[in-house]
């Protein structure tokens, strides 16, 4: 009999452990709050150890047709304008890791994941929010508005930051607002002057702050992120809005020339409040009895490394391998979310760590600052190249 399992959470984790768990040959529901299938924000890089995960899914054309490939990484100042240190991608990631590096627009992403989640037969439930559920031994129940309540061998927590699954099965509270602001534009490379459309990743680095530019939708857009140390804003639900232009500038002003040449030529913002949890601590954060949590649910982390979406995508991956090995092996399934837990906190832990770590150094002032100027321009192919991450799993 094929085992069932529930999903709460319709973005790219929901839907990319949706696909995974149907590959393994399950039965998926998964339920969306929202009435349709959408995803806020712009923009998000995918390094080769993600690329990987789509190849495996036979996604390779798919992601082609949305995606954009860059060629290099650059790292500049965002004071003096330098170039401090560059990083191939494209064929050299290639070689590497055997896959290349590509950044895409989350609602691209989505779109792709969910024509392949809809033609494995995923039962796709939008307009359903999941408000609790219990567990026995033998099941899990998730509990839904309307007094819906839906059975499965396991349940899976892919319902974002705010996410009740593991505020149900953790009730560790809501996650910690950061005092960084993230202002974040997308524009046609065809409105910008030539001399700022790109076909490379820019990471401009400055005091408290930094802008990140990249091409997505095939090159014909261009997505842009500056990121500032600023004021907390408490509200919650009020956490993504428009912003006026004159906001970002004043937030980015002092920086050089060329990236001053860049935000004025760009008229529409949004701004996100930035939130996080600790990096995990256990493997009891990502999965207890048949309940298992995944992407930001689990593991909230700053986009100092450019793997929110990548560790979600990455997630579902091993949970799809554990689910296979269940209807396989007819392993109990608590002890295989175990291992799917197991395999992936650590890994979970590193990459928000690091993204901690990362976001010091990039806002660095001072003597900070100096030193890792001088590394970047010393040593900026090696600090930047990341084999434990773009070659793991």
């Amino acid at each position: 009999m094929t085992k069932q399992v529930v999903i709460a959470g319709g973005g790219i984790g929901g839907l990319a452990a949706a696909l995974a768990a149907s590959r393994a040959n399950w039965h998926v529901r998964l339920f969306e709050r929202a009435p349709v299938f959408s995803e806020v924000g712009a923009g998000l890089q995918m390094g080769p150890n993600v690329v990987r995960v789509l190849q495996d899914w036979g996604l390779t054309d798919a992601l082609a047709g949305v995606a954009a490939f860059p060629h290099r990484l650059e790292v500049r100042s965002a004071v003096s304008g330098l170039s401090l240190g560059r990083l191939p991608l494209g064929q050299a990631m290639v070689q590497r890791y055997g896959a290349t590096y590509a950044t895409a627009h989350r609602a691209d992403l989505q779109g792709l994941l969910l024509r392949a989640a809809q033609e494995a037969g995923v039962v796709l439930k939008p307009g359903h929010t999941l408000k609790h559920f219990s567990q026995t031994a033998e099941a899990v129940t998730a509990h839904l508005d309307g007094g819906l309540a839906v059975e499965g061998d396991v349940l899976v927590g892919a319902d974002g930051l705010w996410s009740p699954v593991r505020q149900c099965l953790l009730g560790d509270g809501p996650p910690r607002a950061t005092s960084h602001l993230a202002y974040r534009a997308m524009v046609r490379q065809t409105d910008l002057p030539e001399a700022l459309r790109s076909s490379q990743i820019t990471a401009w680095l400055g005091p408290h702050l930094h802008v990140v530019q990249y091409p997505v939708r095939c090159g014909d857009c261009l997505n842009v992120v500056g990121i500032v140390q600023g004021r907390v804003d408490a509200d919650p639900d009020n956490w993504d809005h428009g912003t006026d232009a004159a906001a970002v500038r004043a937030a980015l002003s002092g920086t050089c020339a060329p990236l001053q040449d860049l935000v004025q030529a760009i008229d529409r913002w949004r701004l996100w409040q930035l939130y996080d949890r600790p990096p995990m601590r256990g493997p009891e954060e990502h999965a207890v009895g048949r309940v298992a949590l995944l992407g930001d649910a689990a593991h909230p982390m700053r986009p100092y490394l450019a793997q929110g979406a990548g560790m979600a995508i990455e997630d579902a991956a091993e949970l799809g391998r554990a689910l296979g090995q269940a209807q396989a092996l007819d392993v109990d399934l608590p002890t295989m979310l175990r291992r799917y837990a197991l395999n992936r906190w650590e890994r979970n832990a590193r990459v928000q760590a690091r993204a901690l770590r990362n976001g010091q150094i990039f806002h660095a002032r001072g003597l900070l600052r100096w030193g890792r100027d001088a590394s970047m321009k010393l040593l900026g192919e090696r600090l930047l190249d990341l084999p434990w991450l773009y070659g793991g799993r």
